[in-house]
């Protein structure tokens, strides 16, 4: 198990449950809009391994779904997934204020308040995926079972 070096709530969520982590980090470019992007070629990962943390407003709170960086959330899919009838995506300051992270840095994992969490099934293809450790430049490797289970994340399949 990795000991992260200045933590985050996401590492330390982690080392707290046991769970075995890599800190993986890479020089962020502030000009870069596509983070996840960003960070699958920085990092020299696949994109389809690297998932992206996107929080939706359902009409009766916030969601989080968590997708391949290089595909896009479904929110028909992530509704139904939810059990509600609709879902936006939420404004970043509402992500932001939601999570206690900055978006692009937005991780599933010690967020500030639990929220319901979907994972999208493509997950379940690796051994282990990447998710942001809290800050942009910062990634966490870890199994996808670790991940849903500390988030209490369902699969569905949410990406197209």
């Amino acid at each position: 198990m990795a000991r992260s070096k200045g933590g985050t709530p996401a590492t330390v969520a982690l080392e707290r449950a046991g769970v075995s982590f890599t800190v993986r980090t890479y020089d962020h470019d502030p000009t870069t809009h596509s983070y996840g992007l960003e960070a699958a070629v920085a990092l020299g990962v696949p994109p389809e391994r690297v998932f992206k943390t996107l929080l939706v407003e359902t009409g009766t709170g916030l969601g989080v779904g968590i997708v391949p960086v290089d595909r896009l959330l479904d929110l028909k899919a992530i509704a139904s997934a939810l059990g509600v009838k609709r879902a936006t995506m939420a404004d970043p300051a509402v992500a932001e204020r939601s999570t206690g992270y900055v978006v692009g840095g937005i991780s599933p994992l010690g967020q500030r308040k639990a929220l319901p969490t979907v994972l999208d099934v493509t997950a379940r293809d690796f051994e282990t995926i990447l998710v942001s450790g809290g800050k942009r430049g910062f990634d966490i490797e870890l199994a996808p079972a670790e991940l849903a289970a500390l988030t209490r994340a369902t699969f569905a399949e949410i990406a197209r």
